[in-house]
């Protein structure tokens, strides 16, 4: 059929021209492309044999594996659709998650099974465990044949869900098609230009976003090899994979980094070897970006996506990263910012970006959230951005942070800033918090590295680095920021905290 348009079948054509070269590098080994084909074909076999149909969705409670990734492909190949879930949900999104996903099925790890049992007797959702006795996926998968023909799917039809993280509430499905699956790897063929000589680390888990186009669907994409951490990896055991694989790029976030910085340059040696660092899922505090370049010489690049684009949509190019930028527009991604009547602003001005991207989501699983931020080929990220007269985008949180005192603009990303350049703190985050008269004000929360000097080091640091009005009303000191599972700073936790200890003040 002329309009056929497999992701996984496409994904994986060059599969026959690299059937030795290696695929996937695994703590049992590697996989090569040939092997990791049959290993799709052998899943997409197993969950046709237990009725899963062309549209039907399932989901993967699964660790990054070799039997994760043929499970995902598996599934795309069969014309059904892949959803991807983190197994450190709360138990009560689970059960929201299959059915508003309509799930007919879950393979995931026998540790998983008992956390999954309530949400899948209440939907009505079957679940198949990985391994140990019984009928098991690994089983199942063993003696499935090796030969499967593509489903015939559109371009346009969904191929995979993604759960966005829950930054201010119930996790939403983000629906993409098939046409989004293949063009996985966008940052990896435009910006690095990756190709069958590239070894690829990610340090997020295959369940979100970032990783899931940087660190397996691009570099198989790209015919790249990328290296699979079965576990939720610690900086130690990433400078042990780096050391071992020598990957030319590293994808990871700015609290790993952080972390990371934490070794000490001496232990950070082996990653000297490394081209390419890449950040994204927050912007990447100017404090972190120089002691990175003091440790080792090498700047980290900032890269801009979200589960609704599923590739990136900003980066910056190798060599080409000024400081605090978060990148400029890739190839056929569009992007304007708005006030907050929908007006374009001028570069330097603040606004809210919107993007049309050629692997944008179909839309969610609710109609109505896909109305409100969805339109004629665009969609409202929620973050705002200055542009520069050189057209590189700085980011500078969310809509709803962004505020204006006495008439200027306060930029939530420069208090913390001024803070996290004192290495005395781990972390800093603002949050928007009303007064008693009701005018927006910012509360800065500090997480030291000392334990009881984070208010006053926060106040001096504030003082001496920052306007008048750009000061934070209020500074609280915390053990630890709240955080979703993706790492994402939860800033509506942080107002509710404060908001219920003024309440108690009142």
């Amino acid at each position: 059929m002329a309009d056929t348009y497999n992701a996984a079948e496409l994904i994986l054509a060059q599969s026959v021209r690299l059937k030795d070269k290696v695929a996937l590098i695994c703590s049992g080994g590697t996989l090569s492309y040939g092997e990791l084909t049959s290993l799709v074909n052998r899943a997409a076999n197993v969950f046709t044999a237990l009725g899963i149909g062309r549209g039907s969705r399932v989901g993967l409670v699964l660790k990054d594996s070799p039997l994760y990734c043929a499970a995902f492909l598996g599934l795309i190949k069969a014309g059904a659709v892949a959803i991807p879930l983190n197994p450190r949900l709360p138990p009560g999104d689970y059960a929201f998650i299959f059915a508003a996903a309509g799930l007919a099925l879950v393979a995931a790890e026998r540790e998983h099974a008992s956390m999954l049992a309530a949400a899948a007797e209440t939907t009505g959702t079957r679940v198949l465990v990985s391994d140990g006795v019984g009928e098991t996926l690994e089983r199942l998968v063993a003696s499935a044949s090796e030969t499967f023909s593509a489903a015939p799917t559109a371009r346009d039809e969904p191929a995979f869900w993604l759960f966005s993280s829950g930054t201010t509430g119930r996790p939403k499905g983000v629906i993409h098609s098939h046409f989004s699956c293949a063009d996985a790897g966008k940052l990896l063929r435009e910006v690095i230009g990756a190709d069958e000589n590239t070894v690829v680390l990610g340090t997020s888990k295959l369940f979100f976003a970032y990783a899931l186009d940087n660190a397996f669907l691009g570099p198989l994409n790209v015919g790249a090899s990328t290296i699979v951490i079965e576990n939720w990896p610690e900086p130690e055991q990433i400078v042990e994979q780096v050391a071992l694989h020598k990957p030319n790029v590293v994808f990871s976030v700015p609290t790993f980094y952080r972390r990371l910085l934490g070794l000490g340059p001496g232990r950070l040696a082996p990653l000297r070897g490394v081209a390419l660092f890449y950040s994204a899922g927050e912007r990447l505090p100017d404090a972190i970006a120089a002691a990175w370049r003091e440790a080792l010489g090498k700047d980290i690049h900032s890269c801009y996506g979200m589960s609704e684009s599923h590739t990136n949509a900003l980066a910056c190019f190798p060599g080409k990263q000024p400081l605090g930028a978060t990148g400029v527009p890739l190839g056929g991604v569009q992007a304007r910012l708005v006030d907050k009547n929908d007006r374009e602003v001028d570069a330097g001005e603040p606004g809210i970006m919107w993007i049309n991207h050629p692997s944008l989501a179909l839309g969610y699983h609710n109609p109505e959230a896909t109305a409100k931020v969805f339109r004629d080929g665009w969609f409202c990220t929620g973050d705002v951005f200055i542009r520069d007269a050189e057209g590189y985008y700085y980011h500078q949180g969310r809509a709803d942070e962004l505020l204006r005192i006495a008439g200027q603009w306060v930029k939530p990303v420069e208090v913390e800033e001024a803070v996290l350049a004192d290495l005395r703190f781990r972390e800093a985050a603002c949050a928007v918090v009303p007064d008693r008269d009701g005018f927006d004000r910012l509360a800065l929360f500090v997480v030291p590295v000392n334990p009881g000097e984070g208010k006053a080091l926060a106040q001096a640091r504030c003082d001496q680095s920052l306007p008048h009005h750009s000061r934070p009303k209020w500074i609280r000191e915390l053990p630890e920021l709240p955080r979703t599972m993706s790492g994402k700073i939860q800033r509506y936790k942080l107002r509710e905290l404060l908001l219920a200890e003024l309440a108690r003040q009142a």
